[in-house]
């Protein structure tokens, strides 16, 4: 009994551990979904997602060698994820080599068809690189390398619309458009670097134009402000000039006229004298011949004084007239100094401008002039490699020249007295031009046209008379 007892317990032991192992073991497959993935199940009979938004996010997950109820499952993302490209190489459309950087961003819509169609997340990632990959080799190869660079955002949704279709297919939709990054050289290539240059160059030289064109304009108004005021300042000092001449003048003349007045005054003096001495003289022959020679002795004298009087203010008058004209002339001479430096300084900033002026449209004119050269360069270059083209310019220029000889044959034919008739059906099948008649051609011509008459008794008379008239003649 004992033994017995001891067998049941370990028994009864052996059966616990195996119960207590069981459940940890199934405790340990039980799976919580997290919040960003969802979990694909497929057992033996159908394919069940779990996850948040779906009808449960809790499963056991049997291992798969387990018969009836073993899994298998497909973990993926239900959050955003993207795809990059940092550097694809790419070509326009006239096969022009270049790097661009893509990004995609994408989600999985579907997540039972998206499990259907890869067996991992990195799978569908590779697969959907390809796609983008494709999409943007298609899209950039039908159209130009400029028109790419000036139109990014136009490219990113046609990028997108080339994909859409295809997302469908593994349960994947797009978030937003593909954006198209950046564009630049490849190793081997320096076409962005040179269109780069080429712009860049075009907006520093406008820059500078505009620049050079507001500098000429400061300068201009400077110039035309300081010639104001220095105009202004010589008008000024013009008018003081004048107003001081005026001045002198007016004060010359009151000075004559006084002048003028003390001789009308002297001269009444001395004509009033003169009667005393007249009254004098007849009084008495000897007071009068002295008072003659006393009054003539006072006339001379005040002749020189007047005549000295005269004489100092001739001489101040001259001086007045003389330093007026010094100074009006000094006027006059830095106004016209100014004035010319004024004009030449003004006709350099003219000619500079002419100059950038005939210096940028000779720049227009070049660039207008080299744009058909270029272009019937690139078309000589397209006519160079398309060998379809050459053979259908050949046949054209063939087709001329036969045109040219066959209307110099006309030509000639109008002059020549020469008759061609042709029995054929069209004048094409009779004799092609005069020089048949001497080739082999046209002696079996001849020889078939007098065997055709020698069959007809008419004809075979007119041979008989042409051949047989030697004979006749013989006789």
């Amino acid at each position: 009994m004992l033994g017995t007892s001891i067998v049941l317990l370990a028994v009864g032991l052996a059966v616990a551990l195996v119960a207590v192992v069981l459940f940890f073991w199934v405790i340990a497959l039980r799976r919580v979904v997290p919040v960003n993935e969802v979990h694909i199940v497929q057992t033996r009979n159908n394919t069940v997602s779990y996850g948040k938004g779906f009808d449960s996010n809790t499963y056991y997950e049997w291992p798969s060698r387990l018969p009836l109820i073993g899994l298998q499952r497909v973990t993926l993302p239900v959050s955003n994820f993207s795809i990059d490209l940092p550097d694809y190489a790419a070509y326009d459309k006239e096969r022009v080599p270049f790097l661009v950087h893509v990004m995609a961003f994408f989600r999985i819509s579907d997540s039972n068809t998206c499990a259907q169609r890869v067996a991992s997340f990195e799978e569908l990632k590779e697969q959907l690189t390809a796609i983008v990959q494709g999409s943007v080799r298609t899209v950039l190869a039908a159209h130009e390398i400029d028109q790419i660079m000036l139109d990014r955002s136009r490219f990113g949704e046609a990028f997108t619309k080339e994909v859409q279709p295809q997302l469908g297919g593994w349960g994947v939709e797009a978030i937003k458009n593909i954006e198209l990054m950046d564009i630049r050289d490849s190793k081997d290539s320096d076409v962005i670097h040179n269109i780069m240059a080429k712009r860049t160059s075009g907006i520093e030289r406008e820059s500078r134009l505009v620049v050079a064109d507001n500098s000429r304009q400061a300068e201009m108004a400077e110039i035309a402000a300081k010639r104001e005021i220095e105009m202004s300042r010589q008008l000024a000092a013009e008018q003081v000039g004048l107003r001081t001449a005026e001045k002198d003048k007016n004060v010359g003349v009151a000075n004559e006229q006084a002048s003028q007045q003390v001789k009308v005054q002297q001269r009444e003096t001395a004509a009033k004298e003169m009667d005393v001495v007249q009254v004098k003289n007849v009084r008495g022959a000897e007071i009068s011949r002295e008072v003659a020679v006393i009054t003539a002795a006072q006339a001379k004298e005040v002749a020189i004084v007047q005549a000295d009087a005269a004489k100092q203010v001739a001489i101040v008058s001259a001086e007045g007239t003389k330093q007026v004209a010094i100074v009006s002339a000094e006027g006059n001479k830095q106004q016209t100094v100014l004035t010319a430096e004024g004009q030449l300084e003004a006709a350099k900033r003219n000619a500079e401008g002419i100059a950038l002026e005939g210096h940028a449209k000779g720049s227009a004119e070049t660039a207008i002039l080299m744009a058909p050269v270029d272009a019937q360069i690139k078309l000589a270059e397209k006519i160079g490699s398309d060998q379809g083209y050459q053979t259908y310019l050949l046949g054209i220029r063939n087709i001329e020249a036969a045109q040219a000889v066959g209307m110099a044959q006309a030509e000639a034919l109008k002059t020549a007295d020469v008759k061609v008739i042709s029995n054929a059906g069209s004048p094409g099948k009779g004799l092609s031009s005069v020089m048949d008649l001497f080739s082999a051609d046209g002696g079996t011509a001849v020889a078939s046209m007098l065997e055709g008459l020698a069959q007809s008794p008419e004809g075979k008379k007119v041979l008989e008379k042409f051949v047989n008239k030697p004979q006749d003649d013989k006789k």
